[in-house]
């Protein structure tokens, strides 16, 4: 890996702010996929310590710059039972890490990086990287994949 992909990869801080500074002057938005409750993968309700029959809100977004994502992301957030109204459904088409780096009490578990798209179909990049936030009762395992337009457009080497 380079050492320019390392520092998108172990970054501490927020990736929509440095997906926003990175792409200078161009738009930044974030596209909402899909939004639903439902049941996480294995290897999501595993990172959560959730039981295998357990729900949570499952929130796939594009983090786009004029419109080409840079970034696919899922988010998966326990319910505390199926029928529960989840805290984060409010956020819509608004950034998630932008909210939740506002908050002081922020915690952040050790980042996992992947070779990979990640679990979007027809996803195409480099790397992936996941990890779980927690702020008072929210805790949401954070889950992106670097695009290929991301690579084109920063002229960054694949791997």
């Amino acid at each position: 890996m380079s050492p320019r992909w390392w520092e998108w990869l172990a970054s501490q801080d927020s990736l929509t702010d440095r997906l926003i500074a990175a792409g200078q002057p161009r738009r930044f938005r974030v596209r909402l996929l899909d939004q639903r409750h439902g049941r996480p993968r294995q290897d999501e309700a595993e990172a959560l310590g959730l039981g295998e029959h357990q729900h949570a809100w499952l929130r796939e977004v594009a983090l786009c710059l004029d419109e080409r994502p840079w970034v696919l992301a899922r988010s998966v957030s326990p319910l505390g039972s199926p029928t529960d109204q989840h805290r984060l459904e409010w956020l819509g088409e608004r950034s998630l890490g932008s909210w939740l780096f506002a908050q002081s009490d922020l915690q952040r578990s050790p980042i996992e990086v992947c070779a990979g798209g990640g679990p979007f179909a027809g996803a195409q990049g480099p790397w992936g990287r996941r990890s779980v936030l927690r702020h008072q009762r929210i805790t949401v395992l954070v889950q992106e994949f670097f695009q290929q337009a991301m690579v084109d457009d920063l002229a960054m080497p694949s791997r």
